[in-house]
């Protein structure tokens, strides 16, 4: 079954690497395909969530929390177990934006695992080392990352392996997906 999986996915991507200038160090390969699953995510996030009703529920959250501080402040008891009675609602709305935010999640978590599974495998992104600016390397806090996950001994430092450089392209690729189809950021 895997393999099959595997021969759709080398059929769908193996051409990106063919084009990629440097198919040694797919850089672009990886670029594109965090491009297409940003893409994709932002879109199920489009449609699969009531942006308005998410928004409307944000709003109404963030004015609960500053009443309650006020409250706090205040130290009325009278109107603190007001505020724990509006709390109480508070929580079906905390459940219904979970419930939103699941939605998008279920439907794409399946497909990136199993596109993230072939790009594990594919030798020549698996190998992948992009070379960071040196200040990028810093300020993206890449050795604080490489404490935490060891990168492969080959991995000269300044550099990050296929993985990194995924999530760095796709984070990049989603806020601009975000402001282009006028999804709210949270």
């Amino acid at each position: 079954m895997m393999n099959s999986i595997y021969g759709i996915l080398d059929m769908i991507f193996a051409p990106f690497i063919s084009l990629d200038p440097n198919p040694n160090n797919p850089i672009f390969t990886i670029f594109m395909i965090s491009t297409l699953v940003a893409l994709l995510t932002t879109l199920a996030n489009k449609f699969l969530v009531d942006q308005d009703r998410m928004e409307e529920i944000r709003v109404k959250m963030k004015a609960f929390q500053e009443e309650m501080r006020e409250v706090k402040k205040s130290g009325d008891s009278k109107a603190m177990e007001k505020m724990q009675q509006k709390q109480l609602e508070m929580m079906s709305d905390q459940k219904e934006m979970m419930t939103m935010s699941f939605k998008p999640m279920l439907v794409t978590m399946l497909p990136i695992l199993i596109v993230f599974w072939w790009m594990a495998q594919e030798p020549h992104i698996a190998q992948t080392v992009v070379m960071l600016p040196k200040i990028a390397y810093y300020c993206l806090l890449v050795p604080l990352w490489h404490m935490l996950y060891q990168p492969l001994p080959s991995t000269p430092t300044g550099a990050i392996e296929w993985l990194g450089w995924y999530v760095l392209c796709s984070f990049a690729m989603s806020q601009i997906f975000r402001k282009i189809f006028g999804l709210k950021t949270n």
